[in-house]
């Protein structure tokens, strides 16, 4: 029968609606319309020193083309640099569409990225074009290279030369005559210089894998043999009269990693020497690398497999030799400093570190040997804004006193360790900056959960507001058109007296005599948090919708998430991802149940994606007593599928660890089934790959237990690839839930 209605209840969904009530949400408004869409800002490009700054602007008069556009920072007068008439290749019909743009230092060319294909997941390679502003000549760079071959491409530092890698080599153009000198030149294959493997740029965010010296003499660069990893082959079944396989090399937990090198070789062409760093290529990683301040010497980070040691070495260009300077250790894992800036002429170097309990900064000497505490105190540093070396400031994210709300502070470099709240009081929610050199002036992004941004022009570091650059206006009509109740933040106290934040959105009509259905979303994974303060655009108007179809909604952070509230918070769960994380989240529903009254305890449903389709698998199986419904989408099911750097550095290696892989997977505990499941994933994910679901599907069918299932075709981890798919997605997870968990009041029967 509830097949039956379930069926019912889509059909309905696809029939055509009456009059439109602004009021009341549908899939199709959100996320086939563009009523909701943020008005874009940018990308902005600070100039001299802040006084002025670029941003991208459709044309007025060139079709399909935009403008490049200097602002004064003081007084707003708009000044067109470069209009969209200037950027017409030779016969072209429309100019070039600007994907990104840099500026010469001098500021006499212009670097254009344009034409953009995806490596993996993102656009990273394509074409560049120079412009030179004086005399409007245009010209692309890369000699006969194919289209879309060029990646990273980026000025010297006197401007006369780009460096880029095409097809897993590193080239270098002179801008004036066009000579290009090919530097590296066995990438091929399992060979990859100047960017990075699959695993590197999920996980590692490294994908511009080379680096000018800041003399421009030479260039520093990784290289990657991933001849060691084996392949993962995707199927195309819909493109073609027969099947295409797409390879993908994917180390899986416990197996075999790309060996990884750092080596620097003259901008002019020769030999690379390589940096001499002990250890296993296969078993350490090195996810950062950068000129250490000079053209001498660079600064590499290099992490063991199990990623709790993290050892900063300086390297000599000469000869390649290595010193090791500064060692972080943990106990459970540590997390890639990005944060390594240089100051007081190569001296010191800042260093982000948990070592006392809490995620500081704190100032190193160039030896390693004076290491000083810059942000005292039991709260965190959530992330660096700026470290700007000339004013001697360092402007950093924090919230002391509420883990789901972000602020911007201030610590002198050589001061106290006193910090200065900069964002006003008066704006609890979410705040981001994209600070100017000097420190004078910023680009201020403010939202909450149920207000949607509004981005700003301000003066630091009184934070008085200058204009507004996009103000969201009709986002912010159409959201406050709305029927919907405020959105309610809260803590909820477990029996083992654990405190969870956790958010909670009623409907509109909520009469707290009824009993509700409660939808928990959920993410719990060391990855992210989903208990904010801020806009999530579709994310948060999906969960209105919910609402207004008569449940309730919640979310709720459980140990091992990334709030600011300490190491011990974020790493308890080091070893046992999905055990400990479903137990709080069990514990917070059972705690949430007993203290609300209007809450149906027989009507719990859960959702996720991603970390979170696996949480909800892992709720819905180990918990049946409490969830009855749950829709998991693009989720693991076995720990031991996923990738080396994300599993092993929550969970260890599996010899070390083979308990609490079992443990943590849902897929051990498939056989526990009992309630109504909806599982979906796109067969081209090629993060969290479709054979994790096809191994779900077959465990549920070898216990017999009945669920539902949606696969879409070549469909990428965000399902968001084809026409109408993430409609279909979306009114698919409506009508299941509707069809499954009733929605709406019931009335509490007296005894």
């Amino acid at each position: 029968m509830k097949r039956l209605l379930f069926a019912l209840c889509f059909c309905l969904s696809q029939l055509p609606a009456r009059a439109q009530d602004h009021s009341l949400l549908t899939v199709e408004r959100i996320y086939h319309s563009d009523e909701f869409a943020e008005e874009k800002f940018g990308p902005a490009r600070w100039l001299e020193e802040g006084a002025g700054y670029t941003t991208l602007e459709p044309s007025q008069t060139i079709e399909a083309g935009s403008d490049i556009v200097r602002y004064d920072t003081r007084s707003g007068q708009r000044e067109i640099l470069v209009g969209a008439e200037r950027l017409f290749p030779s016969g072209a019909k429309y100019p070039l569409e600007i994907d990104d743009y840099e500026w010469s230092k001098d500021k006499k060319n212009l670097l254009i990225f344009t034409n953009t294909k995806k490596v993996w997941r993102y656009n990273t390679r394509g074409d560049y074009w120079i412009l030179n502003l004086k005399t409007s000549k245009l010209k692309k760079l890369g000699g006969l290279a194919k289209p879309s071959t060029l990646m990273f491409a980026k000025f010297a530092p006197d401007g006369r030369k780009v460096g880029y890698v095409r097809e897993k080599n590193i080239y270098v153009e002179d801008i004036s005559s066009s000579k290009i000198v090919q530097l590296t030149f066995d990438g091929l294959g399992d060979i990859i210089n100047g960017t990075s493997d699959w695993v590197y740029e999920e996980e590692f965010w490294l994908r511009d894998g080379f680096r000018w010296s800041p003399d421009g003499r030479h260039i520093a660069y990784w290289h990657f043999d991933a001849s060691g990893i084996k392949t993962f082959y995707m199927i195309n079944n819909t493109d073609s009269l027969y099947p295409k396989l797409i390879p993908l090399q994917y180390p899986k937990v416990g197996t075999t990693n790309s060996a990884c090198r750092v080596g620097v070789v003259s901008a002019e062409g020769g030999e690379t020497t390589w940096f001499k760093v002990p250890g296993d290529p296969r078993n350490h990683y090195i996810p950062k690398m950068e000129w250490a301040a000079s053209s001498e010497e660079v600064v590499i980070q290099q992490l063991n497999r199990l990623q709790n040691t993290n050892k900063v070495m300086l390297g000599q260009i000469l000869d390649g030799s290595v010193k090791t300077i500064l060692t972080e250790k943990d106990e459970a894992w540590l997390d890639v400093n990005d944060d390594l800036k240089w100051f007081n002429h190569g001296r010191q170097f800042t260093w982000l570190s948990e070592r006392d309990g809490w995620r500081h900064l704190y100032v190193v000497s160039r030896d390693g040997e004076k290491v000083r505490l810059l942000t005292p105190g039991e709260y965190e540093i959530v992330s660096i804004q700026k470290i700007d070396t000339g004013s001697g400031w360092v402007y950093f994210i924090a919230s002391p006193d509420n883990p789901t709300q972000r602020y911007l502070y201030r610590v002198s470099l050589g001061g106290d360790g006193k910090s200065e709240r900069l964002t006003p009081t008066r704006q609890p929610g979410t705040h981001s900056y994209q600070i100017a050199p000097g420190g004078e002036w910023a680009f201020h992004t403010f939202s909450t959960f149920d207000t949607p941004p509004v981005l700003s022009l301000i003066s630091l570091p009184g934070h008085e507001q200058v204009r507004i650059m996009e103000s969201n206006s009709a986002l912010h009509k159409r959201v406050a058109e709305l029927e919907k109740q405020p959105t309610e933040f809260f803590r909820i106290k477990t029996a083992d007296e654990i405190e969870f934040d956790a958010w909670f959105i009623k409907p509109p009509n909520f009469d707290s005599s009824k009993k509700y259905p409660l939808f928990f979303y959920v993410y719990g994974e060391p990855w992210n948090q989903t208990v904010l303060d801020r806009w999530f655009g579709n994310r948060t108007l999906w969960h209105y919708l919910i609402a207004q179809h008569g449940y309730l909604v919640m979310s709720v952070d459980n140990r091992g998430t990334p709030g600011p509230r300490g190491r011990e918070w974020r790493k308890s769960i080091y070893r046992q991802i999905g055990i400990l994380a479903s137990q709080d989240q069990a514990a917070a529903a059972q705690a949430i149940i007993e203290n609300r009254s209007y809450v149906d305890k027989n009507r719990i449903g859960i959702w996720g994606w991603s970390g979170g389709g696996q949480m909800t698998l892992n709720m819905l199986f180990r918990y049946a007593e409490i969830y009855c419904t749950g829709i998991a989408v693009s989720f693991v099911s076995d720990q031991r599928l996923y990738d080396t750097i994300y599993q092993e550095r929550f969970m260890g290696l599996p010899d070390d660890n083979e308990l609490g892989y079992t443990n943590g997977s849902p897929i051990t505990f498939a056989h526990r089934l009992a309630g109504d499941l909806l599982i979906i994933h796109g067969t081209g994910d090629d993060n969290v790959h479709y054979q994790s679901f096809e191994r779900m599907v077959n465990e549920l069918i070898a216990h017999n237990k009945k669920f539902t299932m949606m696969s879409y075709p070549n469909r990428s981890h965000s399902l968001s690839e084809g026409e109408n798919t993430e409609r279909h997605l979306y009114e698919l997870m409506l009508s299941y839930l509707r069809g499954n968990l009733p929605a709406g009041a019931e009335s509490v029967v007296e005894d």
